[in-house]
Formats: C-alpha cells, structure tokens, sequence
C-alpha cells in the first residue's frame, strides 16, 4: 500500500521526505529494526566514487525526493564536505596558517628561568588507629596547656633550619657551582658616588618629570627572586640601575638593567630562610647591603669578601630596622616581641647593646629621624610613638611625642627624607596619614588623611607609602585599584600621578624611588620587579 502525499504546508514538506527516507535503514523484510544508543555515535560511511552533485534548491526540490543511499553519505553532506576541502586547499595557497603562526609572538621571561624540580613521590599514610570510642575505653583527661608567652611564633612555629652562625659564601644559586662574582658587578658595586647638588624642582615640574617615567618596552620587567616580594632597594650608584630584593624564601637577588650577568642581569643568593622584611644600602658605605630577616639574623653583603657577614642575631622574628647614626655603624632593630634593640657594629660579636621591651605586642616598623638622629618612630599596634634613644631606660620609656589617629593595625611610619618635618603612616584601616612633626609636641598634629584601599589578604604583601628621597613633600604607594597602578601623592593629599602599563597587571605592593635618578621600582607577589625610568 502506497502512502499518499498529504497536502502540507511548504514548511513541513522537507521533514516529511526526511522520515520517509528514514523508513528503508530502518526495516528489514518489512519488520521494524532496533538500533541502540552505540550506533548512533558511528561514524557516516563515505562512498568514494559518488559523484558530488551541487543540492537543488529547496523550491526546486519541493516535488522531488533527496536520494539517499543506505550507510552512506547524503549530498548535502557531501556538498559540505567538498567544501570544506576546496576552503582547506585555498588557505594552503595563500599560506594563511605558516602567516598565523608567524605573528604569534615569542614568550620570553627576563631573570630568572623556570625550573622544573619535580620529583616523584609516594605519599606513606601512617596505620590508621582507632578511636577510644570504638576501642570502648574511657578518655584521658589532660589539663589545658599553659598560655604561651610569645603567641605570634610560638603558638605554632614551622621550624626552618637556620643559616649557620658567621659569613656565609656568597655564591649565586642561578649560576654554575664555584663560580665567582662578574666582575662588572665589583666594578658598580663599589663605584664611586658623585654628590650633585640638584635644585629642587616645582611641584609642576615634578609632574612632567614622573609622566615622563615610562615602564621600558625591553627590560623593564624581570623575575629577580623566586617569590613574593617583601623588601626592595636602589643602589645609590648613578650610572646604572642596579636593584636588589628580598623575598618570602629568604633569597636577595641583585638585577642590573643594563647587563647580562646571571639570568639576563639577575644573580639569586640564599643569605636567609625566611622572609627578608627589611633592606637597606648603608648611605655612608654604598658597598654595605644590609637585609633583615623573619629568621632572627641581620646579615651585612660584602661584595669585595663574597660573604653575607653577620651583625646581629637572635632566635627569630626580627621585623625592621634603621641606621642609628651617620655614619651607619649603629642599628635599631624591632622585632614581633615588642623589643627594640640597639646594635653597634664596632662592637665584636652579634649580640646587642641594649634591649628595649616597649608596652606593645608588636613593633612594625622603626625609622629614625633624618637629622637628629637620636629620636627613633617607633610603629606599634595602633599608634605611632616617637622615643629619645638616650632615654630610653629599663625602668623609663616615656615617649618624646606621639601620633593618634589610628583605628587598626600600622603597617609603616617614616619621617621625611630631608627635613623630617613630615611623617606619613600607612594605616589597615584604609587611610594613609600625614603629620606634622616639624616641633616635636605630645601629641603631633595630623595634616592630612587620604582614603586608600590598603587591605590586600594574605597573599600581597602590606601596602606601605614611600617618600622619595628626592623630595620632602610627595610619597609613592601602591594600589589594590583595577587597573593596576602605583601612585604618588602630595603631602596636602593631592593625586601627582598614576604609574601604568599594560604589562602590569599585577600588584605593586612593595615600592621605591633611586635617591638621585628618576627611577621607580615596584615589587609583586610572584617575585617580578618593575622598574619606570626616564
């Protein structure tokens, strides 16, 4: 019995053809055939020899029914591929894919190179015990522990096994063993500084100077350390840039701009286990590096020696620390304890002279006063005190004045460079915070507050606001703002200028100006430092 063709509208005639040609694949000697979800997903046979025949339109095929032969291909589909094969063939003449592949560009890492230390293991559970419960035992009864002193290390304290005690050699770990310094970085290392008395320029001037920084398009960024950055430092030389880092791993890499020594300019040296908080070149020795560590050790860069010296060491937990005296032969350091000590490097050994324990559970930072050097800021919880060094006494430790205002945690306070007339703190509760303590009263007066995203997480280190050194008025800092910047302000809070690129996509949580050139260094968390020149 032969179906009619109904009478259907022009939108259902092509699905009606589709299902009578179904009717064939799908019967055998009239009975109905079963396939299974498996031989749906089989390939499409395809018949060689079946000559491609351009498709009719669908109005010229209206009447007419489209052949399909069973396990094969229909023309359509074989159009389609024709298609395919005829596009293929002529990107192959013109060489479109070769030109693709061509523009894609090469990428390439300045510094350090990434290394592949994976070493396969087999995790060895231990045997599994049961509980008390099970065993139907009664439990012990154990009295609480005792609360412990020093809460922030050694509550639950990660031992790291500490560099031994005296020099350590400084060899580079991104170089071949035994291997010595360049030469090239002796010779800048140890270059003769040039004093330039500069006029300072206006605040307008200054303006152009900084929108003329610009992040170099070959150079300007390289991977110094291997981790995230937590201290950086220009050396005072102007004849080149030379820039070091300390990471959270306790390495200190040395970056020359201009050079290939290392990795492409970088030399990664392994003078601590923990993070290096704090660094700084000694003003009156530029040969003199000096890096503080979470560790407890305080060790001074002897280039000309090739040794990490050490000047002061205790168990751990070493914060900051400033140059007491001109002539950078005494120290102040801070630690998480709350002590201040004071240290001389004339004296032999590498204990301290005195030791300080303040009313605070923390020191974060300590600065000393630029000009009379014997007033010491000291960072606390939630305030700012600024102690007589000569003072300070056992029984007596009044500070000289103090700076109020502080809701959180305080991440740094620094004098001015020059005159320290000026002090700005960075503050967690997202204000950064200008006083004046150009007359050292009880209580120094706040000039001005600038709202800033300081809170990073975990991950970042602290945003902190930077002077440069150039100047007595203007302060660097970096930003959690999308897209990533680093910005620098005025003392009256007014906005100079916005550091970016589209490279730096990251952020820039550790920051610092060259004392003398127009350099801007910036440090993220995956030990990548960025440097804006002129």
């Amino acid at each position: 019995m032969v179906s009619e063709e109904p009478n259907l509208p022009n939108a259902f005639v092509k699905l009606y053809y589709i299902l009578q040609e179904m009717k064939p694949a799908n019967t055998k000697n009239g009975v109905p055939v079963l396939h299974s979800a498996k031989d749906g997903c089989k390939p499409k046979k395809f018949t060689p020899d079946e000559v491609l025949v351009p498709n009719p339109s669908f109005k010229e095929n209206q009447g007419t029914k489209r052949k399909m032969q069973p396990g094969s291909l229909s023309i359509y589909e074989l159009e389609r591929l024709e298609n395919i094969r005829q596009n293929q063939v002529f990107l192959s003449s013109i060489k479109l894919l070769e030109a693709k592949q061509d523009l894609k560009p090469e990428k390439t890492q300045r510094g350090l190179k990434r290394q592949n230390n994976k070493v396969a293991w087999t995790e060895i559970l231990p045997p599994r015990t049961k509980s008390l419960r099970i065993q139907k035992k009664e439990a012990e009864r154990l009295p609480l522990p005792l609360e412990p002193h020093r809460i922030y290390y050694e509550v639950e304290r990660i031992e790291h096994a500490r560099k031994p005690e005296g020099p350590i050699s400084m060899e580079p770990i991104n170089m071949e063993e035994d291997s010595s310094l360049p030469p090239e970085l002796l010779k800048l290392w140890t270059e003769d500084l040039i004093k330039e008395e500069k006029e300072e320029l206006s605040l307008e001037e200054y303006r152009s100077t900084l929108k003329s920084m610009e992040l170099s398009e070959i150079g300007g960024v390289a991977k110094v350390v291997k981790s995230r950055i937590f201290s950086v430092a220009f050396h005072p030389c102007s004849s080149r840039l030379l820039m070091a880092a300390g990471d959270k791993l306790g390495g200190v890499g040395l970056w020359n701009l201009d050079s290939d020594m290392g990795d492409e300019g970088v030399l990664l040296f392994e003078p601590h286990v923990q993070p290096v908080a704090c660094m700084a070149f000694s003003r009156s020795h530029p040969t003199d590096l000096l890096t503080l560590s979470y560790d407890g050790t305080l060790r001074s860069t002897d280039v000309e020696k090739a040794v990490f010296d050490e000047v002061y060491r205790i168990k751990d937990g070493l914060r900051t620390f400033d140059f007491l005296s001109h002539d950078c032969s005494t120290l102040v350091t801070g630690d998480w304890y709350g002590d201040v000590a004071i240290v001389d490097r004339r004296t032999p050994g590498t204990s301290h002279e005195s030791l300080h324990s303040l009313d605070t559970k923390t020191v974060r930072c300590v600065h000393v006063h630029p000009v009379q050097k014997q007033y010491v800021m000291v960072a606390e919880n939630s305030i700012v005190s600024i102690y007589d060094a000569r003072c300070l006494k056992a029984s007596s430790r009044e500070p000289v004045s103090q700076l109020y205002g502080h809701s959180k945690s305080i991440s740094s306070a620094y004098f001015s460079p020059g005159t320290g007339n000026r002090v700005v703190t960075t503050c967690l509760d997202n204000n950064i915070r200008i006083y004046d303590t150009s007359e050292l009263a009880s209580r120094a007066p706040l000039l001005t507050s600038i709202q800033q995203n300081l809170y990073t997480g975990r991950w970042l280190s602290k945003l902190q606001a930077m002077w440069d050194p150039k100047r007595d008025d203007c302060f660097v800092v970096g930003s959690m703002q999308q897209p990533r910047r680093v910005q620098v302000f005025h003392e009256s809070g007014q906005l100079q200028h916005s550091f970016q690129d589209p490279e730096m996509t990251t952020v820039l949580s550790v920051t610092a100006f060259h004392p003398t050139r127009n350099a801007l260094l910036g440090g993220n968390a995956s030990g990548r430092l960025y440097v804006f020149t002129d």
